[in-house]
């Protein structure tokens, strides 16, 4: 085999090898930012499950303003839930343990969904200062606690999916830097091989040469890149 022959063969092989790489690398990012949003959603429902409940106590008390707030915190809870539950996010979609924490044993969507219940009747009734918005409201107050064991459970759950997808990730960000290292090897060779040939051939050989002198500034590219990667990876 020629070593232009090699050449030819090198990039045509590196340039398929790249492409369902760099797809690979642009799903790692978006799936990451899949997961950062789970844990924000996650942590905003723990966050407004309390709140929804001290405002709704403040507001059978007569607190000015408090079951506006306490009706805002049940939208937000409500909301982060369903955005969790559905489409890109929901347990059916990113898989891992969330199927069983949501309905397994523990049934904590269904607590969930229990619980954005019991919080909008009790609201309603303390609006409309009925008997039943004290019953309701010790209701929502015991359920308050194992919720929140529930909720920091489940954050939890996508707290460690999110690092096992990060240490998936860079394990394959390493497996492709070896392999842009295995080509980069293979091109120093095959440049040595074109220099030798090209000073052989004398006058004629110079075009050769450049082409040569060129892949070896390719090589040392490539060289750059798998030791910023690696830094970048380890950061």
């Amino acid at each position: 085999m020629t070593p232009f022959t090699e050449m030819t063969m090198l990039h045509h092989a590196g340039a398929q090898a790249d492409a369902p790489k760099r797809v690979a690398r642009t799903g790692r990012g978006v799936a990451g930012e899949l997961f950062g949003k789970t844990i924000n959603l996650s942590g905003r429902r723990r966050f407004t499950s309390q709140r929804l409940v001290l405002y709704a106590v403040l507001a059978a008390q007569g607190r000015p303003g408090a079951l506006t707030t306490a009706r805002d915190a049940l939208s937000t809870f409500a909301e982060a839930h369903q955005a969790l539950m559905e489409g890109e996010l929901s347990p059916a979609t990113l898989g891992g343990d969330l199927q069983a924490a949501y309905f397994g044993p523990d049934r904590a969507a269904e607590r969930i969904a229990a619980f954005i219940a019991l919080a909008g009747r009790a609201l309603d009734a303390i609006a409309a200062d009925v008997r039943t918005s004290a019953t309701l409201l010790e209701a929502l107050v015991e359920a308050a606690t194992p919720l929140l064991g529930t909720l920091n459970a489940l954050t939890q759950v996508y707290e460690d999916l999110a690092r096992q997808h990060a240490a998936q990730a860079k394990k394959q960000l390493a497996d492709v830097m070896g392999d842009i290292e295995q080509i980069a090897k293979h091109a120093r060779i095959v440049s040595f091989n074109a220099q030798v040939v090209a000073a052989r051939a004398g006058t004629s050989g110079r075009e050769f040469a450049v082409v040569s002198g060129e892949l070896t500034q390719i090589t040392g590219r490539l060289d750059g890149l798998v030791r910023e990667a690696v830094r970048s990876a380890a950061a």
